[in-house]
């Protein structure tokens, strides 16, 4: 098939569908429905084939299929990126909400929360584009625009779920004319409305503002099944649930109908669960973790300092261009956030290990997939070459993702992952072990 043959379906087929919501919202047919795949725990489109004009508009935005980095980067800051790692920058940024019920009840900082509400009082932007959690499904997502400062307040926090955000975008096109919008979303969502503006001039004009949040990867439906049934809960007991908050780090708060309560600190679940397992295959693929096509990105320092000091939340910050900039030092003087300015190489090494699993470990899992077949993402990007090491753990890695998809597996999970982790420990001990030893024998 050539590439002027494929559809969206082929996206879905081959699992490089980001699940976005970005070819459902711009369907000018609608012949597209955003669906629960609840084998893989993910959204992706259904197509209803007497409806399609065969227009190829889904394919064109689809993040999933192709990301053109370099016209993209040329299109919105009129330069390729000098910083292969993060993209193109004006300033980098550590900061944070000036209100503290803000800056405490957000994932990190609350300045997203508190620079989209200073753009809403400054007439800046008539709403937003933001994701809560459904009320009467508190385990789905609710992308929806917000227009009111409560609102904006209600989307804090992060969603380690899957969410279609930019299925909103079809109210941001549907608007009164001159209404001005921002939008926040992680990398392929922000991917997929910068693709769209590229062929509708009209939605560039409404969204003013692009909001990017710093990913390595999301979790899908899966993970969060996985999590209730290891800590006793039911999914039919839970009235909401948040997944951060209650300060930095923060966690994982979940509201019974019955009105007890159950805290998980993210470190304790994030490692048992998310940082390994339940990852959705295109996120594996994903070359972007700083949202390079945001014109501002915030994103988590997890750095020792800062989890032995700050208990409420601090962001690092990437301003992109003069847009980004502009809000934040405007936010800044009306004392609504604080910043400081840092080095490039500080935000890299806040993200040190995630950058570069995201620019050198792709090259491997692309060869792999290559390998048995299998479609992979199209990018026109410099990335790091693989090493040795890339290619060998791309193997454990996948097989790790497995275990996870089958849902008969996570009584063997609960016990693989401890026995996975004792085992590093006891092979990368003895080995800084030996190290130790023969430093001491030669000097």
């Amino acid at each position: 098939m050539s590439k002027d043959d494929e559809t969206i379906e082929d996206i879905v087929k081959n699992d490089i569908c980001t699940g976005c919501g970005t070819c459902v919202a711009l369907c000018p047919s609608e012949a597209l429905e955003l669906t629960i795949n609840e084998k893989k725990g993910i959204y992706i489109p259904k197509l209803t084939e007497e409806k399609c004009n065969n227009c190829g508009i889904c394919l064109k935005i689809c993040p999933g299929h192709e990301i053109d980095f370099k016209a993209l980067n040329l299109e919105i800051f009129k330069k390729e990126p000098d910083d292969v790692m993060i993209g193109n920058y004006l300033n980098c940024y550590i900061g944070h909400a000036t209100d503290y019920d803000i800056r405490y009840n957000s994932a990190s900082g609350g300045l997203i929360t508190a620079l989209l509400i200073f753009a809403l009082e400054e007439g800046i932007i008539d709403g937003a584009l933001v994701t809560r959690m459904k009320k009467d499904s508190p385990l789905e997502p609710e992308p929806f625009i917000a227009r009111t400062k409560e609102e904006i307040i209600e989307a804090s926090k992060s969603k380690y779920c899957p969410v279609p955000s930019n299925i909103a975008v079809k109210e941001i096109s549907k608007s009164e004319e001159g209404e001005k919008f921002a939008v926040v979303g992680l990398s392929c969502h922000i991917h997929g409305i910068r693709k769209a503006e590229m062929i509708n001039k009209e939605l560039k004009e409404k969204i003013v503002l692009h909001l990017g949040i710093l990913c390595n990867h999301t979790a899908n439906f899966l993970g969060t099944e996985f999590l209730l049934q290891k800590f006793g809960v039911k999914k039919e007991d839970v009235k909401k649930l948040d997944y951060r908050g209650e300060g930095w780090p923060g966690g994982m708060l979940i509201e019974m109908k019955n009105g007890s309560k159950k805290f998980i600190p993210l470190l304790t679940y994030w490692i048992s669960a998310f940082e390994s397992y339940f990852i959705p295959t295109r996120c594996t693929l994903c070359s972007d973790e700083t949202c390079e096509l945001a014109d501002i990105s915030f994103g988590d320092i997890f750095s020792p300092e800062l989890l032995a000091e700050d208990k409420i939340g601090t962001s690092v910050i990437i301003s992109r261009n003069e847009i980004g900039d502009r809000i934040l030092q405007n936010a800044k003087s009306k004392e609504k956030v604080a910043l400081k300015e840092v080095s490039s190489d500080k935000v890299i090494q806040s993200q040190e290990g995630v950058l570069y699993s995201k620019k050198r470990k792709i090259n491997a899992r692309i060869f792999f997939f290559r390998l048995f077949g299998k479609k992979v993402p199209i990018y026109d990007q410099e990335l790091l070459k693989a090493r040795r090491i890339d290619y060998l753990g791309a193997i454990p890695f996948y097989f790790d993702l497995s275990i996870s998809s089958k849902r008969y597996l996570w009584g063997f999970l609960r016990v693989y992952t401890p026995l996975k982790s004792y085992t590093k420990k006891i092979l990368f001990g003895g080995a800084g072990y030996c190290l130790r030893k023969i430093k001491n024998i030669l000097r």
